[in-house]
Order: structure tokens, then sequence, then C-alpha cells
């Protein structure tokens, strides 16, 4: 009862329609469990109207319960609710047309009042509530201020608002398609209003109470959205490079010269000498001429564009300087950690200043604008060639930190740091071998260089190899296959005489006599156990950087090997490499050492020093190996026997850079767009998050925050795995379109309510607020009305729309359907007719007798074009009925 008569909850703006219709906070309702179920007879209806009745008078219940009858889609309900000694019948009619005298007020009272049939004389006084909505779909003069980028346009200029590196962003089309304003009259008596079909004194402009909500484009189409989407559409894609562009040009040109005649000419042929400058466009040029010659048709992406993405890829080729120059400054740069920054960490992408990141921007945009699939393929096909062309030219690739590859890393960005590895290992190699050869470092000290006097010259020797670099000292002439044949005719004759056997317990003294190699600097004051001789760190080779693929593989391969003893030991071996190499250096670097000796440098804690009084009475420090160490035939006593005095420098290299580079190389160009796509997905979703959160603060608006932060959380937990379903992907693309989607109605109300044009500060505080408010909430009521400052701008608005409307008036008048509301409506008016007017009256009337109480009674109405609807509510007293 209180409910019927309640004027809070008139016309909510998001709830069920029996709410808006009788103004409920409770009640039932049984419908047809199918959707193609529905009661159409009377007669059903009827049977369960009177179960229901009885249902209600058997149980007690007071809560309405409703019935739904007729389509789905007409929304009828009949009901009943029953109260100690009251009930009330919920009635309701649905009409296509409107009758002509139930348009307006005046005849709405009449019906009203004829269903009452209130004995009364004077009537009680009707309570009347009413609301017009109007609804503004031409902003005429305010366009939608983003316009779709020139595609067109010279690619690296500003022009259209792209540029490679940069992602687009915004709607094309404007997110909010139309304004609907709903001015009410919550509170009117029967006699102060005139509305009946010759005039009304409805005028909007008037109203108390206005609220304002807009109507979003359904799915506008987005072009970060779009951007993304399309780069996720070419992960499903099954073709090869080849496939996409023809014969594989990564075939080397042989074909030509397959001739077996020429074998031998080709041999005896002197080789042409490289020049060593590095020229993006020539590399280019050499590409796309085998590619045409291949094909016999244009190839997929033009020059300008080609050329300009080579050049944003790898800045340090338009420098005239050596390439390794900058390459070098380029990676020494520290990182700006910020908490954007690191989210490659979170994403498993790449850092956003990186190649990897911006290989990925430059694949998604040739991908959308420039040529799709086929021109992914072949700006693929050029990064290939270059990074080929960089490794055989020693120019490191730029845009990589340097040191092993970064394992919080995508896989295809841990591949380049491992080709950059290599180039680093192979440029140092080469270097030192044009410099001097390293016997002349490691032989300016003879066996006695650790005595007083040339320990000057020695701390020098320590700066001069620090400032080199751990690469170079350790690669100091080394080339590609000296690697197995390496011990030419002297080494080994000295070697059979020295240190072959010497690593036995028993034969220190011979290798006493072999000259000390490799040596980096003294161990502070450490002596050899049983010669006295200072103990020298020697140079010792780096272990091999690993990409996460190679680290799998090997536990595999450790994996595989079993249980059993002969596995394990074989997997001890393996492991043991990098500690036979150390072996190796330490024994050349200290003649007549012992495995103590190595140990306490090596591994201190292995070597445990204990105080003990000796014959004499002295307190000496004895040591010995831990326990550990004196397992019989342990892991490192095997390695100390079969390790011979060897520099590290002429030892096997425990990293192969040429076989690393190569089998990069391999990977690089085996991978097809799909798997590209695949490794740089990450990228381009770190890439769109950190758009959507430079728009966003711009903006401001609170709960985009949190759906990115959300966006976040989601991303995290999918990229970490390394094939994320699809669908996982679709779901983040989609709340990244959202998002954009949100900013982009943010920036089109802002621009159509004038936020920035506002001079005084307190009115644009009140209209950002408004509009922030426009975008949260489903409904906003508007602060002084019509003639608030929101409502000047709204008025403005629809008077400019009806300005423009009123041109094309003469053809529209043949069209007109003569309903009365628009006969009624001055032409010259501000505003349309209204699209719906919505009516609620209310009356406490004693029924059906005089006697009766008091009750309440309540008929809403609504109609719009093509609907028609009146839903009452109608008590009476059962006391002596």
């Amino acid at each position: 009862m209180q409910d019927l008569l309640c004027m809070n909850n008139d016309f909510p703006p998001r709830a069920h329609c029996l709410v808006r219709w009788y103004g409920l906070r409770e009640f039932v309702v049984i419908a047809p469990a199918a959707q193609s179920d529905a009661v159409l007879s009377e007669s059903k209806c009827n049977l369960l109207l009177s179960s229901i009745s009885i249902a209600l008078g058997n149980t007690g219940c007071q809560v309405p319960l409703f019935v739904q009858i007729h389509h789905r889609w007409r929304r009828m309900y009949m009901g009943e609710c029953q109260g100690p000694g009251v009930r009330t019948d919920f009635e309701m009619v649905h009409l296509r047309k409107v009758p002509n005298q139930y348009t307006h007020l005046s005849g709405l009272l009449d019906i009203f009042k004829s269903k009452i049939g209130c004995p009364l004389t004077p009537l009680p006084p009707v309570s009347i509530a009413i609301r017009l909505t109007y609804v503004l779909q031409d902003w005429q003069q305010y366009f939608w201020p983003q316009q779709p980028p020139d595609i067109d346009a010279l690619v690296g200029g500003e022009v259209g608002g792209l540029e490679f590196g940069k992602l687009p962003f915004g709607a094309c089309e404007d997110p909010i398609s139309e304004l609907h304003l709903a001015t009410t009259w919550p509170h009117l008596t029967e006699g102060i209003i005139v509305d009946n079909d010759v005039y009304s004194d409805l005028d909007p402009v008037q109203a108390p109470h206005w609220s304002v909500r807009v109507r979003k484009a359904d799915n506008p189409q987005c072009l970060l959205g779009d951007f993304v989407t399309e780069f996720l559409k070419i992960c499903r894609r099954k073709e090869s490079t080849d496939e996409i562009l023809g014969r594989s040009t990564f075939e080397e040109e042989g074909r030509e010269v397959a001739d077996i005649t020429h074998a031998l000419s080709k041999l005896t042929e002197p080789a042409p000498v490289p020049i060593h400058k590095l020229s993006v466009s020539n590399m280019v040029h050499t590409a796309k001429k085998k590619i045409r010659k291949h094909r016999g048709e244009e190839s997929p992406l033009n020059n300008d564009v080609l050329n300009t993405i080579l050049l944003f890829l790898f800045p340090d080729a338009a420098s005239e300087k050596p390439p390794d120059a900058t390459a070098s400054i380029d990676n020494s740069n520290p990182p700006p950690e910020g908490e954007d920054y690191t989210l490659y960490n979170q994403f498993k992408s790449a850092p956003s200043d990186s190649l990897t990141y911006k290989l990925a921007l430059c694949l998604c945009m040739i991908n959308f604008y420039h040529g799709g699939l086929k021109g992914v393929a072949h700006l693929w096909q050029e990064f290939v060639l270059e990074m080929r062309f960089r490794w055989e030219n020693n120019f490191l690739i730029p845009g990589l930190t340097s040191g092993p590859p970064d394992l919080r890393c995508c896989l295809l960005h841990q591949k380049l740091q491992m080709l950059n590895c290599c180039i680093e290992r192979k440029k140092a190699r080469d270097e030192g071998k044009k410099t001097s050869p390293s016997d002349n470092v490691t032989n300016a000290y003879p066996g006695d260089a650790g005595k007083a006097g040339s320990q000057l010259g020695l701390d020098h020797l320590r700066d001069t190899e620090k400032e080199k670099g751990e690469v170079v000292k350790s690669w100091d002439s080394w080339s590609d296959s000296e690697e197995e044949f390496f011990e030419c005719l002297s080494d080994t004759e000295d070697l059979k005489g020295n240190g072959q056997e010497s690593g036995k317990k028993g034969g220190p003294k011979e290798m006493a006599n072999l000259k000390p190699e490799g040596r980096l600097h003294q161990h502070g004051k450490l002596t050899l156990l049983y010669n006295g001789e200072p103990l020298y760190i020697p140079v010792t080779q780096e272990p091999a950087p690993m990409t996460e693929d190679l680290l799998e593989e090997q536990s595999e391969v450790l994996a595989k090997l079993g249980t059993s003893a002969e596995g394990a030991h074989l997997r001890a071996r393996m492991q043991s490499a990098c500690l036979l190499s150390d072996m190796e250096s330490f024994k050349a670097a200290n003649p007549g050492c012992f495995l103590e000796d190595f140990v306490r440098w090596y591994s201190p804690r292995d070597y445990i020093e204990e105080e003990v009084t000796d014959e004499q009475g002295n307190v000496v420090l004895k040591g010995e190996l831990s326990a550990r160490m004196k397992i019989p035939s342990n892991m490192w006593v095997e390695a100390w026997e079969t390790a011979k005095p060897i520099p590290a420098r002429r030892q096997r290299r425990l990293f192969d850079d040429t076989r690393e580079a190569e089998k990069v190389l391999h990977y690089l160009a085996m991978q097809k767009p799909a798997d590209l796509a695949r490794h740089l997905l990450p990228c381009v979703i770190h890439a769109a998050v950190l758009k959507v959160k430079e728009e966003e603060i711009l903006e401001n608006i609170p709960s985009v925050k949190k759906i990115i932060k959300q966006i976040i959380a989601h991303s995290s937990k999918v990229l970490h795995f390394p094939n994320p379903e699809d669908k996982k992907l679709e779901e983040i693309i989609l709340q990244i379109t959202n998002v954009e989607a949100i900013i982009a109605r943010a920036r089109s109300l802002k621009a159509k309510f004038g936020t920035e044009k506002c001079e005084q500060e307190d009115e644009k505080e009140d209209l950002e607020r408004f509009v922030s408010c426009l975008l949260e909430h489903p409904e906003v009521s508007v602060t002084g009305a019509g003639r608030g400052h929101a409502g000047r701008i709204i008025h403005k608005l629809f008077v400019n729309a009806q300005r423009a409307a009123a041109v094309a008036l003469p053809e529209e008048e043949l069209k007109r359907s003569g309903y009365p509301e628009e006969r009624r409506q001055n032409s010259a008016s501000d505003f349309p007719p209204p699209v719906g007017r919505e009516l609620i009256l209310r009356a406490t009337v004693p029924r059906p007798a005089p006697y009766s109480k008091a009750l309440p009674q309540r008929m809403y109405s609504v109609f719009t074009k093509e609907d028609f609807r009146l839903a009452g509510a109608f008590s009476s007293d059962t006391s002596f009925f």
C-alpha cells in the first residue's frame, strides 16, 4: 500500500518493468518456462488468476503475485495482492494505436475516475506525476572530433596521426548516438494544470526536474581494438612465409651457378673483399631484387614504407659513424624504472624501448594499413636478412640490453639477445686477433711474476684486463674453426713431457716446470699449499648464455638420462663442463698446484681450516678438504685428474657463438607469420595497455582506472602460459576495446558540452562532474533543471537541432501522421514533440462503498508513437464483500 502511494520511486532509471508501472519493491512473477509457450486463451488466463487468488487466500501471503499472459514481447501481466480485509487487483491494457481522447491528461483522468467508481460526490483530489521524454539525435554542429587516420598520408609524418611505433586510438564514429532528456513534474494536483487536445501548460523549459541519459552507439568501431584484433587474426593463419611470398628468398642464389663446370673456377676466383659499411637501403634493394626475381611481381611493401620502417627499427643505420658505436651507446642507457616500464615482466613481452617491441608495433601497423599478411611476411623477411647481415659483419643489434637473454621477456626477444651475445663475442674475438696475439699479455710475466718487484706491473695488468671487459679476456684469440683441431705439434710435444699425466697426485713436481699462462691477477695473499708460490686467479671462460627453449631442452635431456648410476654419471659430466674448463685454466695459471688450491679459490667453504698445535707446541693452521670432496671417485676429483693445464684462450669453447648464431638465424627464418604473431602478441597487448593508460590520464575517469588494473591482472595470468587460448586473448582485447570506447565517449561528451570553453572555474568543474556522471550512471539529474548551466547547454542543443530540422520541414509535412500531440506543438518550439509521455495518477478513495476503508488507487500510463499502455492497481475493502 505504501509503495503504491510513495513518490520516491516514480520513474526509476533502471528497474523491472513492473516496478516502473506499479511502483512495487517486492513481487512474484509466474511465467511460462519456454520462450515459445504463452498463455493466450482468456479462459486459461482466468483459471490461473483464480488459482492464484485461492493460493494467496490459503497461505496468507501478502506479496503481490503476477501472471504473464500473451506473447513474451508484449509484457502483459495480470496480478493480485491480498491482505487482511484488503485486495488489490493489477490490471493492464496494451494497444498499438493510441485512442485520441487518451493522449492527454484530461482524457486519462476520465478513465481513472470511472475505473475507481468512487461513491463520494466531492471526489478526493487526484495527485499527478508527469514525465515527457525528448530525444536529440542530430548533434548538428558538434561533429565527432576523431578523424579516421589518413592511410595514404606520408608514412613517417604526423599527418593523420599515424607514426610507426605509435598506436592509433579512438572511435571512428561518434560513440554517443542519442541524448534523452526527461522533463518531470513530480507532484501536481488536478486543476493546477491544463492539458487537453487543444492546449497544454506542459512546457519542458519550465519543468521543475530535468534528467538526462545518453544512448551509446552499439559496438562503435574503435581503432586500437581493431588494430589488436586484426593482429590476433594472423595467429590463426597456417601459411608459411614462402607460401605467402612465393619461392623462398632465403635460398642462396646457388641455383644460378648450378652448372658443375664452374665449380673449380668458383673455388679459385679471388673472393671480393667485404667492405664493412652498414646500409639498410642496400640490403633492402638486394632482397627486393631477389624477391622480384623469384616472383616476377611487385613486392607487398613499397620502398618508402619499408625504408621508413627499417630506419625506425635500426636508427644506427642512418648515421655515418660505425654502427657499433651507436649500438653500444644505446645499450648503456639505464632502463627507466617505472611501473609502466616493468609491465613487460608481468606480460612476458619486451621492454617498451626495445627492438622487439618496436617490431611488434610495426608489424601491427603493416598488417592493418600496408599490405596485410603479405606485408607482414615481407617485413619479417627483410628483418631476418638484416639480422644475418649484422651477424656476418659484426654489427651489434640496437635496442637490446646487453648481457645474457632476459628470461622474463618473450622468446623472440631472448633469441635476438642471444644473437647479440654471439655478435659481441665474435667481434671481441676478431678484434683481439687483429690487435695482438694474447701470448704477449700472458707471457709478459714469467713464473716469478708474483715476487714483490713485479707487483706494480701486475696491478697494471689487472686494470687493463678489467677495462678490456670480460668478453675480450676470455675470447682473445680464437677463430670459428680452431676449436676442434687446436693443438699443433709443438704444443703436444710440450704437453707430453709436462702436464699430461701430472694431474695425478704424484706429479706436481714436473708440473711446476710449466710456464704459467692465462693469469688474471693474484688472489690476495694466498699461496699454493705445497710450493709457496702466490696463488693466481686464472682468466676463465664465461658460461654460455641460454634462452628458455634451450634450458627446457637441456633439462629434458638431463631428465631422460634416468636414475641409473651410468645416467647419473653422464648427467654430472654434462653439468660439469664449466668446472672442467675452470680447472684447466687454474692449472695453466698455477703450475704445481693441487686440488686443495683450486678448492680454496673456487669453493672456499669446501676447504676447512683448523688451528692445531704441532710437536713444537706452536699453533698452526691445518686445512683439509670437506667431507663431500673426500667421497671416493667424486666428480671434482675425477675432473681434476682429467684436467690438463690449458689456458682459457686455447680451450674448446664452452659457448660456440658461430653455431648458436646460426641456430638463432635458422629459427628466425623458419617462423611463419602466425608463429611470429604469437611471439609478439604480448608486446602488442602491452603496448595497447600503455596507450589506454596514457589516454586515460588525460581524461581521468575513475571507473576506467579500475578496469585497466583488471586488464593488467587478467593479462598477466593469461600471457604467462606458452600458448594462451584464443578465447582468453579475445577477452583481453574486448576489455581494451571497452575502455577505449568509454574514453571516446568521455571525449565526445566533453566536446558536446564544451567543457573546455568554460571561462568560470566552478561552472567548468560542475560540467566535468556532470559529464563523468553521464558515463557512470544510467540517468543523471540536471542541477537547476532548464535554468542551470548544463540545462542551458542542453536547451541550446535542442534549439539548434530544431532549426536544422525546420529547413527540411516542407517534405516532412506530408508524411506527418497527424497526431494531436504534433498538431498542438508549435512549429517554432524549441523542442521536438516528446517521444514518450508517462503519467501517474494516484488517489486514496474508499471502495467499493462510501463506508469502506480509504485505500490507495494508482494508474500509470505511457504512450510512444507505436505503443500505448495503461497499468492500474485498484484496491478494494473486502471486510463486508
